[in-house]
């Protein structure tokens, strides 16, 4: 049986297991050594060892649980509104200071999370209300909240990028590094199209003195404020910086951000015990599924890539005889549908090995590409009408607000990354020029 009839099958199969509500790793994983079996007989089982070795033996993947554990601790202890008034304080009370603020803290918060799903999840039991009892338009108040949650997969400390790097033996501190312009960019315009939104239709974001009774801040509490944020964002910098200067890895950089997360909640005297026990128990619900995802989609991975799969779609795109940015532009069309069925973590694990040799043949940067390929599932996961991440705004949206009315409110935010990604193509030293000039 040909490598392509072979590709054909395993797909179809994908989406009907997907259409019947399958688990993800389960469906993946199964469908590889069902395939497998007919197709080479019992030879396929040694995928399974040989994967579960190098998956859960990489020292680099330890990191994410620690991440997704500091995640949790940061905003199971309230740490995350401390970040969030601190914000609100330094913004002021401008038109639109509610979604500035939401921007900047829902990345902050999406970054510690690392993962899209959480971070809209986390960012929303946060922003949400204070921006709906203020007045703001809802359409919004839920976009911004997608657009900041989701956010968090582009600025480090980033778990797809740990997938990325691991899976393609790529430098994550460089990938780290590259993705930092680019995420920048990304705040910087998501708060200008606030600022014109806001100014060209007022109704959209009053001011918050005129909806809400606000009361003065004494000195004392605008120093406890500020305090309280300014060790909270700096926890980020720090766990960043120990990974960029080289003194700890990702893996020992989480740790780091666990334990300076356990310490900021006892200094702020926000421990207890039935916090403690509900953020152990939450990650370890959110690694064991990451974790279950990891392994189908590694199995499934490695014998696509042992039917041959990565010469196939070599053979494909030299014989379509295109320009190699062209070729670029088909890998994020089909990343980008991707998008519409399955999470981010299986994008990475099942496109960077196959996509990411390919472009470095056409003569393309690694971290270029890959940083590309996190921008585009940033998108692909928002897009109506079946992007991954819609179906978890609509969990923490009001219950009387509707699909449409969600595909609404992203619409302009995924127009935004949209043109970050098409920036990051154009002019690909935004990506590269932080890595070269810190690690050369």
């Amino acid at each position: 049986m040909g490598v392509e009839l072979l590709t054909v099958i395993l797909l179809f199969c994908i989406l009907i297991f997907f259409a019947i509500g399958a688990p993800v790793g389960l469906a993946l994983g199964g469908i590889a050594m069902l395939v497998g079996y007919f197709t080479w007989g019992d030879g396929i089982f040694n995928v399974i060892p040989t994967t579960v070795e190098s998956t859960y033996f990489s020292f680099i993947l330890l990191a994410i649980p620690l991440y997704i554990y500091m995640g949790q601790l940061l905003t199971h202890s309230g740490i995350g509104d401390a970040m969030f008034s601190a914000s609100q304080m330094i913004i002021g009370k401008i038109r639109g200071s509610l979604a500035i603020s939401v921007v900047f803290i829902c990345s902050m918060i999406g970054a510690m999370v690392g993962i899209i799903g959480a971070g809209i999840m986390s960012s929303g039991s946060i922003a949400l209300r204070p921006m709906l009892e203020a007045g703001y338009d809802r359409k919004l108040a839920l976009g911004t909240i997608m657009a900041g949650g989701a956010l968090g997969i582009l600025i480090p400390p980033s778990i797809p990028m740990i997938m990325f790097a691991a899976s393609t033996q790529n430098s994550v501190g460089r990938m780290f590094l590259g993705a930092m312009v680019p995420a920048l960019v990304t705040i910087l315009l998501l708060i200008t199209y606030i600022i014109i939104s806001t100014k060209l239709k007022p109704e959209k974001a009053p001011l918050l003195s005129e909806n809400l009774d606000l009361p003065e801040l004494t000195g004392k509490e605008k120093i406890r404020i500020a305090r309280d944020g300014f060790f909270a964002i700096g926890l980020i910098f720090v766990v960043l910086g120990s990974i960029i200067s080289g003194i700890a890895t990702p893996t020992e950089s989480g740790a780091l951000g666990v334990a300076g997360a356990l310490l900021l909640a006892i200094f702020f005297k926000r421990f207890k015990l039935d916090m403690f026990r509900a953020v152990g128990m939450q990650t370890a619900i959110l690694v064991s599924v990451a974790m279950w995802i990891i392994l189908g989609a590694s199995v499934f991975s490695n014998f696509h890539l042992l039917m041959g799969i990565q010469g196939m779609i070599a053979d494909f795109t030299h014989g379509l005889d295109l320009p190699p940015i062209m070729i670029i532009i088909m890998f994020q069309i089909i990343m980008l549908f991707l998008g519409f069925i399955i999470d981010e973590f299986i994008i990475v694990l099942m496109c960077a090995p196959l996509f990411t040799p390919i472009a470095v043949s056409l003569g393309y940067d690694p971290i270029w590409f890959g940083v590309l390929m996190i921008i585009n599932i940033l998108i692909a996961v928002q897009t109506p009408p079946y992007g991954f991440a819609l179906f978890y705004l609509k969990g923490i949206a009001p219950s009387d607000v509707g699909m449409g009315e969600i595909y609404k409110s992203v619409t302009p935010f995924i127009l935004v990354n949209f043109v970050v990604l098409v920036i990051c193509m154009l002019f690909p030293e935004l990506v590269l020029w932080l890595p070269d000039k810190v690690m050369g």
